[in-house]
């Protein structure tokens, strides 16, 4: 696997661009991003998409491209925030310019429809990205202290190499399928990963560990998105799988979405965990995607093992605590 660029972590008082590469928020959702952000300790900037509606889309698809560009390229800008998901990133896929996003490194965040832009600048770019909370979506409705913590924390680079992400307690794991694997940690949105395959942003699963999250699935239509992996080869492929929060299940409908599971990654004879909270869920844990972790499903952890970000040298730590 060719190592990913280190990333900078963030530092108290860093300017995030915040961007809607996806679906729009009301204004008086937007209203509110800038001050919880200051609160959290970091300055923002909310590009154009922002503030734009073109109907179910954050603007048109040029406004939204401009914006992806200049999050990444303006040097100003430590991290890449998503305002919300919804749909329209896929639209943006083809025109994406990869060589740009891949000679500005820096985190990008985002979920759910933002599993195409995780997917291409994994593959194509060589990025780590974190599959983590979104601003109007997860941070300012909930503001729940493990999602905070958990992306902070990342961002922060406090999560080292050799480091096992956590998970609250009061939220047990299950083991589907024991076992320890090692691989790429990949995925996303169920729906989203299966309408990009066919194309050339599919998901490359190869000795990965796949994690999978959706919201409103019944079980057979999330039988019908795995048989669909399954008959294109991306399961047979797989190292691990880490299954998500899969959100809005009918509790009467839950053993038939079990049996699902079974049915589908059990014969794969490697280690399965489930339960994870990530995705359209509270707490909403962050994932660094791109990244080489290790899955125990029998101990139920995933640990990182890799380096993400550079450390701080002793001039920069000073600096960032003693501006000038």
């Amino acid at each position: 696997m060719t190592p990913s660029p280190l990333l900078r972590p963030l530092r108290q008082g860093d300017t995030l661009a915040v961007i809607a590469p996806a679906g729009p928020a009301s204004a008086d959702q937007v209203v509110h991003v800038a001050p919880w952000l200051a609160e959290q300790g970091y300055r923002a900037e909310l590009l154009p998409s922002c503030h734009s509606r073109r109907h179910h889309l954050a603007g048109s698809d040029a406004v939204r491209l401009d914006d992806l560009h200049t999050a990444f390229a303006d040097p100003r800008f430590a991290a890449v925030l998503c305002l919300r998901g919804g749909y329209g990133s896929p639209r943006l896929l083809d025109a994406i310019n990869v060589d740009l996003i891949a000679a500005h490194p820096k985190p990008f965040v985002g979920y759910s429809d933002l599993t195409a832009l995780h997917t291409l600048f994994n593959q194509q770019a060589g990025l780590v990205t974190f599959h983590g909370p979104m601003l109007t979506t997860d941070l300012l409705r909930y503001d729940e202290p493990h999602t905070k913590h958990s992306l902070w924390a990342q961002l922060r680079g406090e999560i080292g190499a050799g480091s096992t992400l956590h998970h609250p307690a009061d939220y047990p794991l299950i083991t589907l399928h024991g076992g320890v694997a090692q691989g790429r940690l990949v995925g996303g949105n169920l729906s989203m990963l299966c309408s990009m395959l066919g194309t050339p942003w599919a998901l490359q699963a190869d000795g990965a560990i796949l994690f999978l999250e959706d919201v409103n699935e019944e079980s057979y239509r999330v039988d019908r998105l795995l048989n669909h992996l399954r008959l294109a080869g991306v399961l047979e492929q797989l190292s691990g799988v880490l299954l998500g929060d899969f959100a809005q299940t009918d509790p009467g409908k839950l053993a038939a979405l079990d049996m699902v599971w079974q049915d589908y990654l059990l014969p794969l004879s490697i280690p399965v965990l489930g339960g994870w909270r990530a995705g359209h869920c509270t707490p909403n844990l962050t994932l660094p995607f791109g990244a080489l972790v290790t899955l125990d499903a029998d101990r139920q952890t995933l640990r990182l093992d890799q380096t993400l970000f550079t450390a701080e040298t002793p001039d920069e730590t000073r600096a960032h605590h003693h501006p000038a």
